[in-house]
């Protein structure tokens, strides 16, 4: 069996730039569609389309392939072709007054209806004042109290004369009104009166008091008359309001006849003034004391917000919410930071006078307001991040409305009197964003996610590198280039785009599409053409931003790199060792990963078939690296433990790991460390392996394989290169090979060697230089095969395990 090296033509995915008919994207039109996005595109349309409760849009995916600017054009191109929604406002509730009411009216008219009714207030307030200054009125007052003044006149007159006739006169004294007698038309003095005959004087008494009860009875009469009066006055008075008020209020009524909403309120407002005439008027002393004439209308006074205006009139004002008069095509918005307020409203407090106050002009609208008739995106994670807002949402679509409520009233947590504005119907398509992850915890753990969000746009971080895609990353490429101002990039700085975009998903074959990381390598090297004084941005360029990228990142590695060339991590890169092989892991630091190599080592005794994964015994293997290690039990005992068991226990270690092992790309290299300690042949240290195994033997492909094979490789180069080192991969990872051009380099000088390999015999051929051995019928390997040797030595190690079984069988009995 003989196992060549990766032609170096597998080893890097070359993209051509001779394929491109363009001199610099210049030339190149902007990318109108959206590429490698298809199924996900295809869900979204999907979910606009469809017009029923719930089919709201969860996008998912990485946060770097640019879903956020993909649904906003493509809601944006939706939206734009759609109907511009209503004007949303609240206005005053005239029955209740702790219960706003809203207005939902035609775009634009809003805006123009708050002026019409701050014009109203101005012209009703300019109209009375002409009205209630006019002769007329005032005559008609004058009639009013004058008609009062005879009445009571008339009344005491009455009373006069019949004391006149019982030569009594009525005097006002502090204690009331008292009749006195007379006579010779004078009052007769107190000392008189007494020496007056005893039935002369109880003759006045009976009169006197007769009278006073006659006088007592009109005193009860004069708060009628005054009620009566007061009634006329304020009859007066809306008859008044009513003439001056009508004529305004009709010329709305005629510019908003088509708006039955409108109509009703401003019925409900004439009514209000009319009833409330007073409030468009400052009080004062006189009105305190007498309402003989309405007082001097009000010119304003400072209101709850600080702004100068009466706060009686404010009921008359209108609180625009949502205002669309110049949009066109529904909303779509992006709410930033979805907090339960910022999502469903608020009602604002202002202190006055020491206390909080608060009307319908301080309710202030949130995301869904803005968003009805049209669409509406948030984070799903800061959704759930803040309190209460996941269920707001929720309570929303379910119910289909808007309803604004304090969360201290809500919960109970106070009992002051606050507003409860009208709901408000909703109408919004919600997109949702975030990762799979939370996607799918969400959907487990809330019953009522399902019900919602029926659509799940599922957004991929790679596409087909085919001929017509990469000609589509060029006008990608162009595109980005033209909308972020950069420098025009030439066909090879394009085709060096295009190759890191394979390596960044870790395949020949694919091509990234996180817009975000593209974006930012554009950036870079545009940059770098600027220092190089360059017009435009080639291939020299987009590789220094790449090695600059990488340098930035990594201080880690190059401390990693220093302890094992400094053998404080020991690991050999030439020679050859029974029962130990250099692994091959990947340490990921955020967006930078590098390959790092690792000893491991196997040790082999009499046992009873066990496989100890020291690792796991001291539980730093994680599940996946454990499960593994058992693997390689089930591969021995399959193979070499047909006709016997299996008599040796084995330990294996990664050497030197103070950190958590995880994964079973190791396995393979373990089994060969296995393999080795048991046929006692050698490994040459001069070969890395990588690849996880089944139980079959068969070689399995692993991530990171770009970076493991370059992490071996900085070694074996530091160290000098002789011609024997290399590494060996799973075959089925040949197509992910993106290396980077000095391993290229190497390769092609025969200095370095990728071995692709699909079984374990193909690989500890290539370990040990000997060959791996084929079982005959009778399931034997040849003696010098290493198959043969590892069959041979288990089958020694069975042997003497059942002889010592005998002996301590023997020992027994005769200690019996």
């Amino acid at each position: 069996m003989s196992i060549e090296p990766v032609a170096l033509e597998k080893l890097y995915h070359r993209c051509d730039p001779e394929q491109f008919a363009f001199k610099t994207t210049d030339e190149l039109e902007n990318l109108s569609e959206f590429i490698g996005q298809s199924r996900a595109v295809d869900a979204i349309h999907f979910g606009v389309d469809i017009r029923h409760d719930g089919y709201n849009v969860f996008a998912l995916g990485d946060p770097a392939t640019g879903k956020l600017s993909l649904i906003r054009e493509l809601l944006r191109l939706r939206a734009s072709k759609e109907d511009v929604p209503p004007d949303i406002c609240y206005v005053y509730n005239f029955d209740e007054a702790h219960k706003p009411r809203h207005l939902v009216i035609p775009p634009g008219k809003g805006k123009s209806l708050a002026r019409d009714m701050e014009q109203l207030v101005e012209e009703v307030r300019n109209a009375l004042r002409a009205a209630f200054e006019s002769e007329e009125y005032q005559n008609r007052q004058q009639s009013i109290s004058q008609e009062l003044q005879e009445q009571q006149e008339k009344a005491f007159g009455e009373l006069q004369k019949k004391g006149e006739a019982y030569n009594l006169a009525p005097l006002r004294t502090p204690a009331g009104l008292v009749f006195a007698p007379v006579r010779d038309g004078e009052v007769m003095p107190p000392d008189e009166f007494k020496k007056l005959p005893d039935a002369e004087r109880k003759k006045i008494e009976e009169k006197a008091e007769e009278l006073q009860q006659e006088a007592m009875k009109i005193f009860q009469k004069i708060p009628q008359w005054e009620r009566k009066m007061r009634e006329k006055r304020r009859n007066l008075n809306r008859e008044i309001t009513g003439f001056t008020v009508g004529p305004v209020i009709d010329e709305l009524r005629r510019k908003y006849e088509d708006i039955a909403d409108v109509l009703s309120y401003l019925d409900a407002v004439e009514k209000d003034i009319i009833r409330n005439v007073r409030n468009f008027f400052q009080p004062d002393a006189g009105q305190q004391k007498e309402e003989a004439s309405m007082p001097v209308p009000s010119s304003g006074t400072v209101g709850p917000d600080g702004r100068g205006e009466n706060p009686a009139l404010r009921r008359y004002k209108l609180n625009i919410l949502v205002e669309n008069s110049g949009s066109e095509g529904a909303p779509v918005v992006f709410e930033q930071n979805p907090s339960y307020q910022n999502l469903v409203g608020r009602v604002e407090h202002m202190a006055h006078m020491g206390a909080l106050v608060t009307d319908f002009n301080m309710i202030r609208p949130g995301a869904l307001h803005k968003a009805s008739g049209g669409y509406l995106i948030l984070d799903g994670l800061k959704l759930l991040q803040q309190p209460f807002a996941w269920e707001g949402l929720k309570q929303a679509l379910k119910t289909r409305q808007i309803r604004i409520e304090s969360l201290g009233q809500m919960y109970g947590f106070i009992s002051t009197v606050s507003l409860e504005p009208q709901p408000l119907p909703l109408n919004v398509k919600v997109v949702l964003l975030g990762s799979p992850m939370l996607y799918y915890l969400i959907r487990h753990y809330d019953p009522e996610f399902g019900e919602l969000f029926k659509v799940a746009a599922d957004f991929d971080y790679r596409m087909d590198r085919t001929p017509e895609n990469e000609q589509a990353y060029t006008r990608l490429i162009a595109t980005m280039a033209r909308k972020h101002r950069l420098r025009p990039f030439d066909r090879t700085g394009v085709a060096r785009i295009i190759e890191q975009g394979s390596r960044m998903v870790e395949d020949g074959r694919k091509l990234s599409v996180l817009m975000r990381v593209i974006c930012d390598l554009l950036k870079e090297a545009d940059y770098w053409a600027g220092k190089n004084g360059s017009g435009t941005v080639g291939a020299a360029e987009v590789q220094k931003a790449v090695d600059t990228a990488i340098h930035r990142s990594d201080r880690l590695r190059e401390m990693v790199h220093e302890q094992i060339l400094r053998d404080i991590v020991l690991i050999d890169s030439t020679g050859d060792k029974v029962g130990q092989v250099n692994g091959l892991s990947v340490i990921q630091l955020g967006d930078f990963a590098f390959g790092r190599p690792s000893r491991i080592t196997a040790r082999i005794h009499l046992g009873k078939g066990d496989v100890v994964d020291i690792e796991r015994e001291v539980a730093m293997g994680g599940p996946i690296h454990s499960k593994g290690v058992l693997i390689l039990a089930g591969f021995l005992n399959g193979r070499f433990a047909v006709d016997h068991p299996l008599s040796l226990s084995a330990s294996l270690v990664f050497e030197q790991s103070y950190s958590g092992v995880e994964g079973d790309s190791a396995s393979s290299a373990e089994l060969y460390a296995l393999l080795s300690a048991i046929a006692d042949v050698p490994i040459k240290q001069s070969l890395a392996v990588t690849g996880s195994v089944n139980q079959h033997g068969v070689i399995q492909p692993i991530g990171g394989v770009n970076e493991k094979i370059e992490g071996f490789f900085d070694v074996c180069r530091s160290r000098g290169l002789t011609g024997d080192q290399g590494v060996l991969i799973p075959s089925s990872n040949v197509d992910h090979l993106m290396l980077r051009r000095d391993v290229i380099d190497a390769a092609a000088d025969g200095k370095f060697r990728i071995y692709a390999v699909e079984t374990i015999d193909q690989g500890i051929e290539i370990l040990t230089g000997i060959s791996a051995g084929t079982a005959d019928a009778e399931g034997n390997y040849p003696a010098e095969s290493v198959n043969g040797k590892v069959h041979a030595r288990l089958k020694e190690m069975a042997e003497k395990r059942i002889a010592f079984g005998r002996k301590m069988q023997g020992e027994k009995k005769e200690d019996a």
